[in-house]
C-alpha cells in the first residue's frame, strides 16, 4: 500500500498519546487533518485501527501490527534523515525518497525515472527538493554519470529498508483478515537449489499458502546486496567465515563436503572398474581439465588448497551442476563439487565420485538473513521448513 509517511507519523502520535487533540499538537498540524490521515490509513488497512474508549484512542490488533512495522520503518530512516537535516523527518516524502533511490541505483535522471514510470522532471525535482532541504548536493557529476554522496548513498540505503519495512506491514496486515499479500524473495546459492528448496516449497504449497516465491540466482556478492537492501528476505547456500559485513547474521543448518567427480566413461572411472586404481594421486588429477566454482568461492577454495600449486591448468568456471555434467559427459574433464549437489547425478549414474579423500573440505550450509530481520507469519513459516529440512538432511543416513 503507498502509505503516506506524513499520515503514519501522525498515526504513531496518536499511538503514543491516545489523543488526537495531543496528535495534532505534537505533529504541528490541525486536528481535521490528524483525523483524515486515520482515516486515510485505516480505508487503506481495510481495517479499523483505532477503538474509541473513554480513556481515548487504543489501537486495535491490526493497529498495533501495523505500529510495530511503523516503528521499525522510521527506525531505520529517522536517523539518516536527522544526519542530513533535522527538518527532513518532518519534510521528506516517500515519492522523494523513491526518486532519491531510483538515481543512486541508475547513476541516471533519465534511467530512474523510466524505472519509476514518471516523467524525467519529476524526478530531478524530488532529488532538488531534498538537496534544497538538506543546503548541499545530494550527487556528483563523473564521467560515468551522477554518483550520490555518502550521505545520499546512506540516506537511500535506510529509505530502502524502511519502505521495505512498510511492505512487510502490508502482509502483516494481510494476515489478520485470513488473506495473503506479498511475495518470498529468496536469494538461493546451487546447493539449496539442488537439495533443500524443493522440498521446502513443496512443503510450504502443502499447508495452503500460495504467496509467490522468487527465487534468485547470482554471485554471493550481488545476492548479498540484494539481502542488504531489503529486496531480498533471505539467502541460502554456503555460509562465509567469518561473516563478510556485520549487519548480517548466519544461521548454520548442516555440513556439507566436497567431492571429485568424473563422467561414467573416464578413464580414471575405467580404471578403477578394473581395480586399477584405489586413490589418484594429485600430479594425476592435474592432468586432466577440470570444471569447478569461480574464485571466490568456498568450493574453489577447497578446490585451491587440494591441488596447492599444482592446480590443473585448463579450467572451466561455472556455477552450474547441468553444464558440469554434460562437460564430464562428453570429455575427460573432472569436477569439483559439493556432494549434496551432486548427489541426485552420481546416484542416477551420470557422475562418478572417485576415490579420493578430502579431509577438511567440510562446509557450513545454511540462511543468511539481515541483523534484525522481522519475518512476515509466511516468510516465518517458510524459514520453519527450510530448517525442518535441513535437520532431515543432517541426519546420518
Amino acid at each position: 500500500m503507498p502509505y503516506n509517511l506524513r499520515h503514519l507519523r501522525v498515526f504513531l502520535a496518536v499511538v503514543e498519546t491516545h489523543s488526537v487533540t495531543r496528535a495534532a499538537e505534537i505533529c504541528f498540524v490541525s486536528q481535521p487533518a490528524v483525523t483524515q490521515a486515520l482515516g486515510r490509513l485505516a480505508r487503506l488497512a481495510g481495517l479499523p485501527l483505532f477503538a474509541r474508549t473513554p480513556q481515548g484512542l487504543f489501537a486495535t490488533a491490526a493497529g498495533t501490527t501495523l505500529t510495530g512495522r511503523v516503528r521499525r520503518c522510521f527506525g531505520y530512516l529517522d536517523p539518516a534523515l536527522s544526519a542530513l537535516s533535522p527538518r527532513l523527518k518532518v519534510t521528506a516524502t516517500r515519492s522523494q525518497l523513491q526518486a532519491l533511490i531510483a538515481v543512486c541505483e541508475t547513476q541516471n535522471f533519465t534511467l530512474a525515472a523510466k524505472r519509476l514510470g514518471l516523467a524525467q522532471p519529476t524526478v530531478h525535482r524530488a532529488v532538488s527538493q531534498l538537496e534544497s532541504e538538506v543546503e548541499r548536493p545530494l550527487f556528483e557529476r563523473t564521467a560515468f554519470g551522477i554518483v550520490a554522496t555518502r550521505a545520499a548513498a546512506g540516506l537511500a540505503q535506510a529509505a530502502r529498508l524502511a519502505l521495505a519495512e512498510l511492505a512487510q506491514a502490508d502482509a502483516d496486515m494481510a494476515e489478520t483478515m485470513s488473506r495473503e499479500t506479498g511475495r518470498i524473495v529468496i536469494g538461493a546459492m546451487p546447493l539449496s537449489r539442488a537439495c533443500v528448496l524443493p522440498d521446502a516449497i513443496v512443503r510450504f504449497r502443502a499447508s495452503g499458502r500460495t504467496i509467490p516465491i522468487d527465487v534468485l540466482e547470482g554471485d554471493y556478492d550481488d545476492l548479498l546486496a540484494g539481502l542488504r537492501r531489503g529486496e531480498t528476505d533471505f539467502l541460502i547456500g554456503a555460509l562465509r567465515e567469518p561473516a563478510p559485513i556485520g549487519d548480517i547474521v548466519q544461521d548454520m543448518l548442516f555440513c556439507d563436503s566436497v567431492v571429485l567427480v568424473a563422467g561414467p566413461q573416464h578413464p580414471l572411472v575405467r580404471s578403477a572398474r578394473r581395480g586399477a586404481l584405489m586413490q589418484p594421486a594429485i600430479e594425476a588429477l592435474a592432468q586432466y581439465p577440470f570444471v569447478v566454482a569461480p574464485e571466490g568461492t568456498p568450493i574453489r577454495h577447497h578446490f585451491n588448497r587440494i591441488f596447492g600449486r599444482a592446480v590443473p591448468p585448463a579450467l572451466v568456471e561455472t556455477r552450474s551442476v547441468i553444464l558440469m555434467r554434460e562437460l564430464l559427459e562428453k570429455s575427460d574433464h573432472l569436477g569439483c563439487v559439493s556432494k549434496r549437489q551432486a548427489e541426485a547425478e552420481i546416484a542416477h549414474g551420470l557422475m562418478v565420485a572417485l576415490p579420493f579423500d578430502l579431509p577438511g573440505s567440510e562446509r557450513p550450509i545454511g540462511l543468511t538473513l539481515r541483523s534484525g530481520f522481522l519475518p512476515t507469519a509466511a516468510q516465518a513459516l517458510f524459514l520453519k521448513l527450510l530448517r525442518e529440512t535441513a535437520q532431515s538432511l543432517a541426519r546420518p543416513s
